[in-house]
């Protein structure tokens, strides 16, 4: 059977590479894929300038945002599509715990069990700038302009003491707080009496301390056109770091530097119309634009500004006099027939004064969604949580009609073209990795004509037992068909084909290939056998009903973000073990509860990443119990 989407190998592959698109250097792993041995070499766990916080943002924002989410919560669409949890490091409960050479070995050798390549295309400097730049994620500039005046009244020769980058580089936030506490060496306790949180606050400052300074300002000439600087990254400045361990420059805080803005600028597209019909006649459209928030680095893009326009007979639409930024975002959107229909996002280069916008395509449509085409499907069978099955079905539709198909889910929020296997527990569905893109309606979705394929991924559970009946029906016509089964599973139906055991990064599958399913037939097999590692435990998808989508709620954001993808991992015994070792005791269980309710209603933590984390502290602290 050819099978040109094997999902997990194209996931696994895809997001190794995928925490940065263009990071080929990094890791581009062919079927069969194995971590290079040995690990690469480590150089001094110290690096060889002061990290410099800027170079560090522009290398989190390429190489990391896109798995560890741009505030370091672990929840980058990228990283959502993991079968592992991404480390949610801005977490003040993880990050002062870690050290930087604890994040530079990471960095540098990688952790493919937990899907992170080894970033060997960063030089050792790099590394050492943008592990900096995460130490940074978890504070915020009023926390260490409070630990500075703190820091200067209670010690102000200390300084010297933190200038040595070897020590500070093995030291952890928790082991500074210790040190201003409890004293050690040539520091005194000057800390003794602050709470807990002045002396994190004194501690971030002091991580400061080893920073390079930002560059100064660059102040144009008069008879010259001022360039547009880039946005300030947020993050602290701080006082230079001599490597030598002389005394410690003092500096002035610098002004901020903001972009020069481009004024009368024009950012202009074309909406095509292949509806057939007069639409376009004074027809609305909206200009949206967004930039990062400046003031707080743990702020994603904000919308700033809506511009309302129209469209030319022709098609064409411009919105003049437009104030332009660097590194500011741009969409076009328009309502038709009640759909929403945007183009691609446009982020504005240094100086640009025009920008043109992807074509926004317009169909007619219907709701007959008899000519879509389900080309394939892989059904995947996880076993590994205790008294269910878990299956999750991945289908690759083709909409090649000339109209965009609109679906109603209805009450029940079901999608009417797929079924759950007959007498499972439909727990809901996601869009796949990939997939493109669904237009959101009042009561489900749409599907413009499109020569990329659409991938849903439908989630299910059925009881554990000696022998479970699967049976699958084909609302629509289902092309090819693979079965994934932990190995020890073994599948028999009249139109199965075993194709063997199949090693797919590191973990092996039972992989089975069926004929074709007609519409209105069903796919009918029976399980039998145990998996060859039953001991992991994988979260349990019954108990989570958030699953269930509830399209027209969710805005712009069709399906929840990310795959979640329930597999065997023969190592997540040892992970579970690793998270249990995370805090020492209940009461550090209970500080970190405590810390993630203050982010959230400080609105800088997402209701699901705040759910998800709490649910798992609650879990530790059950263990610890």
């Amino acid at each position: 059977m050819k099978l040109r989407y094997p999902i997990i190998l194209a996931i696994v592959v895809t997001l190794l590479t995928a925490c940065n698109f263009t990071l080929a250097a990094d890791v581009t792993p062919p079927p069969g894929y194995v971590a290079p041995t040995p690990a690469p070499t480590l150089g001094p766990l110290y690096p060889a300038s002061a990290p410099d916080l800027e170079s560090g943002a522009a290398i989190y924002v390429e190489k990391c945002a896109p798995c560890h989410g741009h505030t370091g919560l672990g929840d980058g669409p990228d990283g959502k599509q993991l079968p592992v949890t991404v480390a949610a490091f801005a977490l003040p409960e993880t990050a002062r715990k870690a050290s930087p050479a604890a994040w530079y070995t990471m960095v540098t050798q990688g952790n493919l069990d937990r899907f992170m390549p080894p970033f060997l295309s960063l030089s050792d400097q790099q590394r050492w700038d943008v592990v900096s730049y995460a130490l940074t994620l978890h504070t915020t500039d009023q926390q260490v302009e409070t630990g500075k005046s703190l820091f200067e009244e209670n010690c102000a020769d200390c300084a010297k003491a933190f200038s040595n980058q070897e020590m500070m580089s093995a030291l952890t936030e928790d082991q500074i707080v210790k040190m201003i506490k409890e004293g050690a060496g040539d520091v005194p306790a000057f800390g003794s009496s602050f709470s807990d949180e002045e002396a994190y606050a004194v501690a971030a400052y002091i991580r400061t301390l080893t920073f390079a300074l930002p560059p100064a300002p660059v102040v144009a000439a008069a008879t010259e056109t001022p360039v547009a600087a880039a946005t300030d990254s947020g993050t602290p400045s701080a006082e230079a770091t001599p490597l030598d361990g002389t005394a410690q420059a003092q500096v002035t805080p610098e002004a901020t530097v903001e972009p020069v803005a481009v004024t009368g600028g024009s950012i202009s597209g074309l909406v095509n119309n292949l509806t057939g019909k007069d639409l376009l006649s004074d027809q609305a459209i909206t200009l949206r634009v967004f930039e990062h928030g400046n003031a707080d680095p743990a702020a994603g893009p904000q919308e700033i500004l809506a511009l309302e326009g129209t469209v030319n007979e022709d098609g064409t639409y411009s919105f003049d006099g437009v104030e332009i930024l660097e590194n500011q975002i741009f969409l076009a959107e328009l309502e038709v027939e009640g759909l929403s229909y945007q183009s691609e996002f446009a982020v504005a280069p240094a100086g640009a004064t025009e920008l043109t916008l992807t074509d926004i395509v317009i169909y007619s449509t219907t709701d007959d969604f008899s000519s879509l085409r389900i080309d394939e499907t892989q059904i995947f069978f996880d076993f590994a949580t205790e008294g269910v099955v878990q299956i999750f079905s991945v289908y690759n539709i083709t909409n090649a009609s000339d109209k965009t198909i609109v679906i109603s889910m209805g009450t029940e929020q079901k999608v009417p073209f797929i079924a759950f296997p007959e007498g499972s527990e439909g727990l809901g569905y996601e869009a796949g990795q990939d997939s493109a893109a669904f237009v959101p309606t009042a009561d489900g979705f749409a599907m413009p004509p499109s020569n990329t394929p659409y991938s849903l991924i439908a989630f299910a559970s059925v009881p554990k037992a000696k022998e479970i009946s699967i049976s699958q029906p084909a609302l629509l016509p289902i092309g090819e068909v693979a079965l994934f089964l932990p190995e020890g599973v073994e599948a028999e139906g009249d139109t199965l084909t075993d194709e063997g055991i199949q090693n797919l990064q590191g973990t092996n599958f039972h992989v089975y290939s069926a004929s074709a399913i007609s519409e209105g037939k069903n796919l009918d097999l029976v399980l039998t056998g145990e998996p060859k590692d039953s001991t992991a435990v994988a979260p349990d998808v019954t108990q989570n009903k958030n699953l269930l989508i509830g399209i027209g709620a969710l805005g712009l954001v069709l399906i929840l973000a990310g795959v979640w993808m329930y597999m065997r991992d023969s190592k997540k015994e040892e992970e579970i073990e690793e998270e249990e070792d995370e805090f020492d005791d209940s009461e550090s269980i209970m500080d970190a509860i405590i810390a993630i309710d203050e982010l959230h209603r400080a609105g800088k933590l997402s209701d699901q990443a705040y759910k998800e984390r709490r649910e798992e502290l609650k879990n530790a602290l059950k263990r610890k119990s």
